[in-house]
């Protein structure tokens, strides 16, 4: 069974769309999944699946989800693997060292094409900065997100991807470390 990461979209921000981590796990469990573990309340899901393709159990997952929980969400499904290969190929590696806050990974359906890359950089109005590689964005926000104009409203249109789901580096690192636990190995 493979390892995977399934990063849910908008749920338990600011008292919106609330969603217990036990009940996620619960329901991961029922669905045959093991080693189903949560991070955070943002809605981080690490879990083993005979599953091939990350659509299908972004498909499944989000239908169980609201059948089971009445929560209507999208889901992000990546592999260790990927999740390895995202965390190396960071093009801001000085910013997630000393500011993993504000380096915020957004997580694409598919990949941008190179020119909706160089749209969304020209479309940078503040100090942000962007870069895309795969199914991933990478954004600096040196001043935080709160304030910025770079919301994922804009960086979706800009990149012609549909939705997205964001996590800052600290998340990701996170994650990166859950992964590496010796109790997921093998």
């Amino acid at each position: 069974m493979s390892l995977h990461i399934a990063l849910l979209r908008g749920v338990n921000v600011g008292g919106h769309r609330p969603v217990g981590m036990a009940d996620l796990r619960g329901m991961l469990a029922d669905l045959g999944f093991g080693d189903g573990q949560s991070l955070l309340q943002s809605g981080n899901l690490v879990f083993r699946s005979e599953k091939k393709t990350g659509a299908e159990l972004e498909h499944l997952l989000a239908a169980e989800t609201e059948s089971r929980l009445g929560l209507r969400t999208e889901f992000f499904v990546r592999t260790a693997s990927e999740w390895t290969d995202l965390v190396t190929r960071n093009p801001f590696p000085e910013e997630a060292a000393r500011d993993p806050a504000h380096l915020v990974v957004v997580f694409l359906r598919e990949s941008p094409d190179p020119m909706r890359v160089e749209v969304l950089q020209a479309a940078i109005r503040g100090p942000e900065r962007a870069r895309a590689h795969g199914r991933e964005a990478y954004v600096v926000y040196p001043a935080g997100m709160g304030r910025s104009r770079l919301t994922q409203d804009v960086i979706t249109t800009r990149l012609a991807v549909g939705t997205c789901t964001a996590r800052n580096w600290n998340t990701v690192s996170k994650i990166r470390d859950m992964l590496a636990d010796s109790t997921l190995q093998g």
